[in-house]
């Protein structure tokens, strides 16, 4: 009998820089490699969550030519054949494009679960479970696209939505996928939670890697036929940073959603999600006290409230005194200090530290 878990392939995205993590991400170790809870990198979070899933050999890593060296490293055991290298970062649509054209040529019924490198997801068994539906939703008719939707919260603007449509017949949990839609303004985002017809975008999509191929082709065919060259054997070098900047919700998920020949659906999580892509979200991995304060240093504090306080030195102090609502992280040659209502724009601030200290 033809074994179908045969052709389940993973491939994680891990070239973003995280400059909102600044000072402790750095162009020499980017935030998937920070350590969380426990220890482990966001990075070997998102490579043993899909263990008893997909084996190692059919997982693959696709992160930039900087980074590449400290990803190997990092994760041990991880072979060119498990290595897909971006010449320079051009956004997502070309991450999963590479992932989906090299692999259609490697096993032309693969079925791709496009994983990220900067999620925490609690219980790792439950998203295994969500995982396993959605390959099977997507074996069941290969023209599927599906995605994975995280239950809002509250009204968030810096998340994608996705519009839940009709149930899909004879599968777990499961609906269409109506509408995308890029981060909306807070108008818009109440409205979205109050309906309670739309979930967070997760970024991560699980499809037959030659339908992807296929829809790139019809909705970025400047892309496509880049991709194609890439996989064909020619030099990614010189193509890959010709290759028009898009992200995969906006060129090809917004379009194929409303399509109708495209069988997109969404998934609901079920478990805890979070996107560590700033000082306050990487706050939420540390535990809270009663004055709302989140530290994992050597910190000595006085009346202060709604404080992160980081450090990398388990030698060095940190001291407070009356403060609030502010972020502290301390490394060993850089210090940030600013409000927690600020965090967003460490991104601009990296743009205006010198050279050495990026």
């Amino acid at each position: 009998m033809h074994d179908r878990t045969a052709h389940r392939y993973t491939g994680i995205i891990a070239g973003g820089s995280g400059t909102r993590l600044w000072p402790a991400s750095r162009a020499a170790r980017p935030k998937q490699l920070l350590p969380m809870a426990g220890g482990l990198s966001l990075l070997g979070h998102a490579w043993h969550r899909v263990d008893g899933v997909v084996p190692t050999e059919r997982r693959l890593l696709c992160t930039t030519a900087d980074f590449a060296p400290a990803m190997r490293a990092a994760l041990g055991g991880v072979t060119d054949d498990n290595m897909l290298v971006e010449p320079c970062g051009r956004d997502t649509l070309n991450a999963v494009g590479l992932l989906a054209y090299a692999l259609v040529h490697r096993d032309p019924d693969a079925v791709l679960a496009v994983l990220t490198a900067d999620h925490l997801i609690e219980p790792a068994d439950a998203f295994r479970t969500r995982l396993v539906d959605a390959f099977a939703l997507v074996e069941a008719d290969p023209t599927r696209i599906a995605t994975f939707g995280v239950t809002p919260t509250h009204a968030a603007t810096g998340y994608g939505y996705i519009e839940r449509g009709a149930p899909i017949t004879g599968a777990a949990q499961a609906y269409a996928a109506t509408r995308f839609t890029e981060k909306p303004d807070a108008m818009r985002a109440a409205e979205y939670l109050r309906s309670g017809a739309y979930l967070w975008n997760s970024g991560m999509f699980v499809f037959r890697a030659s339908t992807m191929c296929t829809a790139i082709a019809r909705f970025a065919p400047d892309n496509a036929a880049g991709l194609a060259r890439i996989a064909a054997g020619e030099s990614a070098a010189d193509i890959y940073p010709t290759l028009p900047r898009q992200s995969i919700d906006r060129a090809v998920m917004e379009p194929a959603a409303v399509a109708g020949d495209i069988g997109v659906c969404v998934l609901p999580l079920g478990a805890q999600w979070l996107d560590v892509g700033s000082w306050p979200s990487f706050a939420e991995t540390l535990p809270a006290d009663d004055a709302g304060n989140r530290s994992n240093a050597h910190w000595c504090d006085l009346g202060s409230r709604g404080m992160t306080v980081v450090s990398e030195d388990p030698s060095h102090l940190v001291a407070t005194v009356g403060c609030e609502d502010l972020v502290i992280v301390h490394t060993a040659d850089a210090t940030l200090v600013c409000p927690r209502a600020e965090a967003e724009r460490v991104k601009e601030l990296v743009a205006r530290v010198p050279g050495k200290w990026r």
